[in-house]
């Protein structure tokens, strides 16, 4: 299949970081309108970021591993992972992830269109930090990605980092 897209954006208004720290962003989304529109979202937020996408399974553990194109990149400080994927769902995504000593503290968010109870629970089985049912309304979509960033990146304590908003 090849390399997956990746996209790099870089948020130009720091509004609420105190340092110049970029978070890393790693999107697993096969569908190119919820691409757009996370892009959008974290574009138009508080934060530097990078947003990186792979449309699949297989590239979003190469990414992780950093195996074959993705040596170079960096480890996610957070991955925004859709369950219904191509060549590997998201749910062996996330158990192989969770498994691997050197990729078990990234935090997974589960951001999918599923709201079936098994998924949710099957999720949280395998260790999901968090598990959102993507709505269909675009200004919630926008509003519950901008959410995801501010609990993320200013509450949360990310492993190897501290909030965006600590000195």
């Amino acid at each position: 299949m090849g390399r997956g897209v990746i996209y790099q954006i870089h948020s130009m208004d720091a509004k609420i970081s105190s340092r110049n720290e970029v978070m890393h962003i790693l999107l697993v989304e096969d569908n190119p309108g919820d691409i757009r529109l996370t892009q959008e979202a974290l574009k138009e937020g508080p934060f530097r970021h990078e947003l990186y996408v792979v449309k699949d399974g297989v590239e979003a553990l190469g990414f992780v591993r950093k195996e074959g194109d993705y040596t170079e990149m960096p480890t996610p400080d957070i991955i925004l992972l859709d369950l219904n994927l191509p060549r590997k769902d998201g749910r062996e995504v996330l158990a192989e992830i969770k498994s691997d000593d050197n990729l078990k503290l990234i935090p997974v968010v589960i951001l999918t269109t599923s709201d079936a109870d098994q998924d949710i629970l099957r999720s949280y089985a395998l260790h999901a930090n968090c598990f959102i049912t993507k709505p269909v309304d675009l200004d919630q979509f926008i509003h519950i990605i901008r959410q995801l960033e501010l609990f993320w990146f200013t509450v949360v304590q990310l492993p190897g980092r501290k909030s965006l908003t600590q000195h």
